[in-house]
């Protein structure tokens, strides 16, 4: 992938957005288990970091992905991964149907104000009893008219406490399994919505997650999201786009905290020495950032084929799957050199051993990307 002059500019714009809005305030943040999403949204809305790809008649900047990457590296960098998380629902994860199968009058509605970071909106798709099997959902939403009646639950929704509208995945007919599914944006300002339980996490503290229950909550059938029964479909296209973000992301991650731990470790002296003047430390810190290299130059190679047009399903299943293991690694290993310092719950390092475990569970655990990858690859039976 090329990066021009402009790609650099953006960068450096993104940075110093991200470091005046967010980076001051996470910490805060972070000991209340929420941040302010729409005051937050606003600011990033008005720096244009919100569509980046979209149509600039529905408010989007009409860039192509390779801006994508950068925000999503820059995400990562930034070092509060509840507020990226956010962010990237935002952006890459329950916006992109909308925009490519919603009807005009949805996008104006709907799109434009969260672009502009007026509205802020989720992606509710997880169920008590269906987790990574999709086709196993049970939210229902049945026709009565011209309204849809939607009754069920939804669970572990990020930004689910101050969502203005879902992409809701729901059942909308009685054909089993990936059939008869329908996306629909979903008012939560709608009765028979309610936010059931704001829920507590291992990390991404500052990100609000919530069960979300339906209680025969009317909205109209006006409110579909592309081809009524084919929501399945549209979905999985969707999860592309939050995949290959999220891998984006920890690379910026894994970056960052290789290059901070260097810098506590040349500062913290052992033995009359620094830490980092120690060749195991500094051969695994190599090794880890030829890892992260290796990831980062399949991301571009992954965003090159995005722009071409391709299907990247197999690039974002094994990106999303390398990513989470690698992230794993990373953190153990930058927590082990801070030694007990690390294990402190105050220290970034803490905060990122904790919030990078949920890549190889969010958004497609790593059982499922070997899954994906074993039919995409004739090894399965």
């Amino acid at each position: 992938m090329l990066f021009t002059d402009d790609h650099d500019a953006f960068r450096v714009s993104v940075r110093g957005v991200l470091e005046r809005e967010i980076v001051p305030h996470f910490e805060g943040w972070e000991e209340a288990e929420i941040f302010p999403a729409h005051d937050v949204f606003k600011a990033l809305g008005a720096a244009g970091l919100f569509g980046l790809e979209y149509d600039s008649e529905f408010g989007g900047q009409g860039a192509d992905h390779s801006y994508t990457v950068i925000l999503g590296e820059e995400l990562g960098r930034m070092g509060c991964a509840g507020v990226a998380m956010a962010i990237s629902v935002q952006t890459d994860m329950a916006t992109p149907s909308l925009h490519r199968f919603g009807s005009a009058e949805l996008k104006r509605r709907y799109l434009e104000p969260a672009l502009r970071g007026e509205l802020v909106t989720s992606i509710a798709v997880t169920e008590p009893d269906a987790g990574s099997d999709v086709a196993a959902i049970r939210t229902r939403a049945v026709c009565d008219g011209d309204e849809w009646v939607v009754n069920g639950a939804k669970t572990f929704i990020t930004n689910g406490t101050q969502a203005d509208w879902l992409c809701l995945l729901a059942r909308t007919s009685d054909e089993g399994g990936y059939r008869g599914m329908s996306q629909i944006l979903f008012p939560t300002a709608t009765e028979g919505f309610s936010v059931s339980k704001k829920l507590r996490k291992l990390g991404n503290h500052a990100s609000d997650t919530a069960e979300l229950s339906f209680v025969d909550a009317r909205v109209p059938v006006a409110n579909t999201i592309g081809t009524i029964g084919q929501g399945f479909q549209q979905q999985m296209a969707q999860f592309q786009n939050e995949r290959m973000i999220a891998t984006y992301s920890a690379v910026g991650a894994m970056d960052g905290a290789l290059r901070r731990t260097a810098d506590y470790l040349r500062e913290r002296q052992a033995f009359g020495k620094p830490l980092l003047s120690r060749q195991f430390i500094q051969f695994k810190l190599a090794e880890l950032s030829a890892e992260v290299d290796l990831l980062r130059h399949y991301n571009y190679a992954c965003a090159d084929a995005y722009m071409r047009g391709e299907d990247t399903t197999r690039f974002a299943t094994i990106a999303k799957f390398k990513a989470g293991r690698l992230q794993r690694e990373v953190a153990d290993w930058c927590l082990q050199f801070h030694g007990g310092m690390g294990y402190m719950a105050e220290t970034w390092v803490s905060r990122y051993f904790r919030d990078g475990r949920l890549l190889s569970i969010g958004g497609g655990a790593d059982e499922v990307m070997l899954y994906v990858l074993s039919k995409l690859d004739g090894f399965s039976a």
